[in-house]
């Protein structure tokens, strides 16, 4: 037996309350994704019996409703040649044909509605299914994160780590003093890739000054 012994039970189940309740819900969730997955392949099987079954229905009907109509010909040439015993036969068999065309109708129709509850079915495992999958993936996350952070918290209450923290702070100060004094002999100095800029910039002016004048002596 396992969680669930339905395919009730797995629908109408609350999968909070289950885990809310379990030891280590990270077990319970593997269980009750593995007893889905078990059910959905049993409802699919069911699902393509039932679909076979119909396929075999409507070729069964098909026959007889030929039978039908070729008990009707045969009537009607049996009549034509004053043959009104052998018609009369004929018509009895059409009878039957067409009895039991009717009974497979209903027969349809019931196989019809299995597979549409069975279809249904499937599709609320479906949903429940990816419920809980995604359950399991945001425990796995919240698993995760917590242990990294725990990891992490461990790492920087750690003497040594202080120590290193410390020294890359006073390398970074060095680094900031240098880079400081760099840029104070660069105050005031032009680049090469400055002047270009402004060079280009005056030619793009000059352009812009030049098509004005166009405009205003076309006018």
């Amino acid at each position: 037996m396992g969680i669930f012994s339905r395919f009730t039970d797995i629908v109408n189940s609350n999968i909070n309350a289950i885990l809310d309740k379990a030891e280590d819900p990270q077990k319970m969730v593997r269980l009750i994704i593995q007893e889905m997955e078990d059910t959905l392949v049993e409802v699919r099987s069911a699902s393509a019996k039932a679909i076979a079954e119909r396929k075999e229905l409507e070729r069964r009907e098909q026959r007889l409703q030929a039978d039908a109509e070729q008990w009707q010909n045969k009537a009607t040439l049996a009549l034509s040649k004053d043959r009104e015993d052998l018609a009369r036969a004929a018509l009895m068999e059409k009878q039957k044909a067409t009895q039991s065309f009717e009974a497979l109708q209903k027969e349809l129709e019931r196989v019809d509605d299995h597979i549409a509850k069975l279809s249904e079915e499937i599709h609320a495992l479906q949903e429940k299914l990816a419920d809980a999958k995604a359950r399991q993936s945001a425990m796995l996350l919240r698993q995760q994160t917590a242990s990294t952070r725990l990891d992490a918290k461990k790492q920087l209450t750690a003497t040594k780590t202080q120590d290193a923290l410390l020294k890359f702070e006073q390398y970074e100060r060095k680094i900031d003093h240098l880079e400081a004094e760099v840029e104070s002999h660069d105050l005031g100095k032009k680049s090469l890739s400055d002047e270009i800029a402004e060079l280009e910039s005056q030619d793009q002016v000059d352009q812009e000054l030049a098509e004005l004048k166009k405009q205003l002596k076309d006018k």
